[in-house]
């Protein structure tokens, strides 16, 4: 059996980390099954989802990392292209992906105790996030 729940989730912009833990345990919870694996996607081209020991430290950590690896203030062939400033959304995006597969059993996620799923945010700007959870097992 497949069941899909749809989250909208409020970011502040780029670096803004948002643990879904709860919002994905409960979708598990709420399908009835009990064993199987969860799908975590966000929808759009500059947000990702992960798992991390959702920490302050761990999560500036991140930040700090991908600024090296795509600095936001960097020079991106896709502002000359749309007259924007969110080429290292993309990049950053590109480099984390956008969903996860996390196994479940007995109607819970098995995630070790200091992993937990996050929704990042890398767009230059607050947005409406929309996070796919889709359901598969039994």
């Amino acid at each position: 059996m497949v069941a899909t729940v749809t989250r909208e989730i409020r970011t502040t912009g780029q670096g803004d980390v948002r643990d879904i833990s709860g919002e994905v345990a409960a979708a598990v919870s709420g399908s009835g099954l009990s064993a199987g694996i969860v799908t975590v996607s966000v929808v759009g081209s500059t947000a990702g989802v992960t798992t991390i020991e959702f920490e302050s430290g761990a999560v500036t950590d991140l930040d700090t990392v991908f600024e090296q690896l795509a600095p936001r203030h960097g020079y991106y062939k896709h502002h000359e292209r749309w007259g924007d400033d969110n080429g290292s959304s993309h990049v950053r995006a590109a480099l984390l992906g956008p969903s996860i597969t996390v196994p479940f059993a007995d109607g819970r996620l098995l995630l070790g105790t200091w992993q937990q799923i996050v929704l990042t945010e890398f767009d230059t700007r607050a947005r409406n996030r929309q996070v796919v959870v889709q359901i598969l097992g039994e």
